[in-house]
């Protein structure tokens, strides 16, 4: 222990815990002390004890240097904490946290707390559980008091292209939600922030966050708010025509007299019980799209969203 050199102080554990997350993506291991025991949850201990981050003395000056460069300077000198980027999220999504550390749970991937030796650290996959049953019933909601004109097949077919992987990915996206993860040092070398899946999952337990932070009107009111256009293209195309991607790729390329589009299947990742399909959509020999998801159909989907999108922006 004569080897450690304390290099960070903190009364947020929250804090203590990112710092930690952020010097292991740079190869510095550190050890967390403190004058309270951790939570299995992101707690602050403002007032109860001071959280101490260390690493060995040979490591000592190159983790003061990442965590100053993480750092922001404002004009008054004052020098605001590394987590407060969570600002442009709560902006993003227009709603403001009262406890930060669910918004911190959230966007915490199963990597990240698999690293973490000291166990203080917990994955979001409870609150995708929760979120995902929470978006569901919102989407059901919806459909029921404003498609009273859909049948029941009708309402549960555009509700499954509401919910899907590659929706969720996209409106994640749209918020610049992968920016924001906390990812183990592997799935952040294998892209994480941009898959869909991941994507997707952070999204639904943000929607829990906000559930358990502020109640059901307020996960209502974002979900509301974020899938409005989504549901104006229901109003305009008809159920399940927000995510009929293929039968719109399929009547572009025959109007340019292409050949018919095939769609292949580049490989697979994941356990079993989470298998994620990664197609290939080709017209005429070229790959136009690749995408990602949790079934074949639905990467399908999602591979002539993007060659759609491509076939656009060329005219």
């Amino acid at each position: 222990m004569t080897d450690l050199v304390v290099i960070f102080r903190t009364h947020s554990d929250i804090e203590a815990q990112i710092v930690r997350g952020l010097l292991e993506t740079h190869g510095v291991m550190s050890v967390v002390s403190s004058d309270v025991p951790h939570s299995i949850f992101p707690l602050s201990v403002d007032g109860l004890g001071e959280v101490r981050l260390a690493v060995h003395h040979t490591q000592a000056e190159e983790a003061q240097r990442i965590i100053e460069s993480h750092r922001t300077e404002l004009a008054n000198g004052r020098v605001v904490r590394l987590r407060d980027e969570f600002e442009a999220l709560e902006q993003a999504i227009d709603y403001r946290f009262r406890d930060r550390g669910l918004l911190e749970h959230a966007m915490t991937h199963t990597s990240r707390a698999n690293e973490d030796v000291s166990g203080g650290v917990v994955d979001n996959e409870s609150l995708e559980f929760l979120g995902d049953a929470i978006l569901g019933f919102v989407i059901a909601d919806v459909l029921f008091r404003e498609f009273p004109e859909f049948d029941e097949g009708e309402k549960s077919k555009t509700k499954a292209s509401l919910v899907s992987t590659a929706m969720l990915g996209r409106l994640a996206e749209h918020l610049s939600l992968g920016e924001h993860m906390l990812l183990g040092r592997g799935e952040e070398k294998t892209g994480g922030r941009r898959k869909q899946a991941l994507l997707a999952d952070s999204y639904e337990a943000l929607i829990a966050a906000i559930y358990l932070d502020g109640g059901v009107e307020h996960a209502r009111a974002f979900i509301v708010r974020e899938f409005a256009d989504v549901f104006a293209d229901v109003r305009r195309q008809g159920a399940g025509g927000a995510q009929d991607y293929k039968s719109a790729l399929q009547e572009t390329v025959q109007a340019r007299d292409l050949p018919l589009p095939e769609y292949r299947l580049v490989g697979t990742e994941g356990p079993d019980h989470r298998k994620q399909f990664q197609v290939a959509v080709v017209v005429n020999g070229d790959v136009l799209g690749e995408a990602t998801g949790p079934s074949k159909k639905e990467a399908e989907q999602e591979a002539a969203r993007v060659a759609l999108e491509k076939l656009r922006t060329e005219n």
